[in-house]
């Protein structure tokens, strides 16, 4: 639910954090460049235009955002405003401010199964959102689809793959259902109330979901995002191949690059408390030694389909991956889940669908 005066004083804790970044974290005062910014995690679309222009100011103050910038807002379908005017007029006031792409969770198409994922929004607002969102003028737009769902079939599945194919976004996300451990549905699911999800059934969808994205014209970039050409998230790729980030705000995760990690307090009352009494909201921090950052190499460089430069590896840290894993690269090979492609390892499509297996082996 929207508090007002909490937004406002986490806007302003936020735009603090964002200013004073090099006295917390960082020496120097050399403005750095910025090609992507995220906005994500809550609902961050529920802030008022005057609010996220506020932000983007104070980012704009600290650092130096390149014109062609990416700046992604996260959504949830419906959200934007009370009718649907001024939902229109305020997706045309994100335009305005520079946000050029917008990604929301529409998880499905199908009534029944966003009831059984607790959302509040239906397959109508996905649509109505999707096409407001066109018609204010965004070209990037990213919503995700789940597939594996309690009680969910293939034929059900290749009907939101439809649905999904008809609206054309630039990027889609989709996803193998991942039951956590403590969620309403792992609890359903245990006392017999949802049926377990089907492997095998699991499998297929995610073969069918490969056969017919790639053949409406998307490229399968990293095991789950699928994309138009030119619409990978720019933002994202920085993760999966361990470029620098830095975040700002409740729960937000920072990384240098090279061998520091750090991490926000996760309660939003207590950072917006941090920040005010002029205290550090960092909570978390890690360095990596050299095996944490090889095996980081290898997990997150198979992610992305293009797989990992077996070059680039060794002049990364001297070593040979094939002598590292000798036997076990061959028995992923043997098992049909990597191939090698000259200096190229990477994933085949049983072995994105299995890519965790794949990746405890390699730990």
């Amino acid at each position: 639910m929207y508090e007002s005066d909490a937004a406002r004083r986490y806007v302003w804790a936020l735009g603090s954090e964002i200013s004073k970044w090099n006295e917390i974290e960082h020496a120097g005062s050399v403005r750095t460049h910025v090609d992507t910014v995220y906005f994500g995690g809550g609902t961050p679309s529920l802030l008022t235009t005057a609010q996220i222009e506020e932000i983007l100011r104070a980012i704009n103050d600290r650092f130096e955002a390149i014109d062609s910038a990416e700046i992604t807002l996260e959504i949830n379908p419906g959200d934007g405003g009370a009718s649907a005017a001024s939902k229109h007029e305020t997706m045309r006031d994100w335009q305005r401010l520079g946000i050029k792409r917008a990604s929301f969770g529409a998880q499905t198409f199908n009534d029944r199964e966003l009831k059984l994922l607790g959302r509040t929004h239906d397959a109508h607002d996905v649509r109505t959102t999707f096409h407001g969102l066109r018609e204010a003028g965004f070209k990037n737009i990213n919503f995700d689809l789940i597939a594996g769902l309690p009680g969910q079939t293939l034929a059900g599945w290749k009907r939101n793959l439809d649905e999904a194919l008809k609206l054309r976004p630039a990027h889609l996300s989709l996803y193998l259902l991942d039951v956590h451990e403590g969620t309403p549905l792992a609890d359903q699911i245990t006392r017999g109330m949802r049926p377990k999800p089907d492997e095998d059934l699991a499998a297929e969808m995610y073969r069918v979901m490969i056969d017919e994205v790639c053949s409406a014209g998307y490229e399968h970039y990293e095991i789950s995002n699928f994309c138009l050409p030119g619409f990978e998230s720019r933002h994202n790729t920085k993760y999966w191949t361990s470029e620098p980030y830095y975040g700002f705000g409740c729960s937000a995760h920072s990384y240098d690059g090279a061998r520091r990690r750090w991490a926000n307090e996760r309660d939003a009352v207590k950072y917006v408390e941090l920040i005010e009494k002029e205290l550090s909201p960092i909570v978390e921090r890690t360095t990596l030694n050299d095996e944490d950052l090889r095996a980081e190499s290898v997990f997150l460089g198979l992610r992305l389909m293009r797989g990992i430069d077996l070059q680039n590896y060794r002049a990364r840290f001297g070593k040979d991956l094939r002598d590292r894993y000798d036997g076990e690269l061959d028995q992923l090979i043997e098992a049909g889940l990597i191939q090698l492609d000259r200096e190229l390892l990477k994933l085949t499509t049983r072995g994105a669908l299995l890519s965790n297996e794949v990746f405890a082996v390699l730990a």
